[in-house]
């Protein structure tokens, strides 16, 4: 069924339809290793930042504490990551990827990437970098270039 004409006109209905389909392919991608899009934030702030905080993990992927903790605690029980005390102050964990999680996330990036190339076929290298440009700059993300 077509959808009415004034809303694929509209750029924030364009912008929901490509985000439902970028975010199906990433899923799917992600889903044939058994991961979601949560335990791939985590292990890549983790990837870029070292050890962290679950607090500070938490805010960097914008997930609360309960799904925070019950996303660690897959990932721990899969060894990807480990949460130890931190040494400075006791009160709190410190989250780091394991060296299986290192391999893992190479593994996970390959598809993620694959995805993004599926998401952006139609496009021509200029117009995909364009694309990414303007939707951070809607997003208000111009530092994600």
């Amino acid at each position: 069924m077509t959808p009415p004409r004034r809303l694929t006109k509209l750029p924030s209905w364009l912008a929901g339809q490509a985000a439902q389909r970028a975010s199906r392919l990433v899923n799917e991608a992600l889903g044939e290793e058994g991961f979601r899009r949560h335990h791939f934030a985590v292990m890549t702030a983790l990837a870029e930042d070292g050890a962290a905080s679950q607090a500070d993990l938490g805010r960097r992927v914008w997930l609360d504490r309960s799904d925070l903790h019950a996303v660690l605690n897959e990932l721990e029980r899969d060894g990807q990551v480990l949460r130890k005390q931190d040494a400075r102050d006791r009160r709190r964990n410190l989250v780091e990827l394991t060296p299986a999680g290192v391999k893992t996330l190479k593994r996970l990036d390959a598809r993620v990437d694959a995805a993004q190339e599926e998401f952006v076929a139609p496009l021509t290298a200029a117009e995909r970098g364009e694309l990414t440009r303007l939707l951070a700059a809607v997003a208000g993300r111009e530092d994600a270039q």
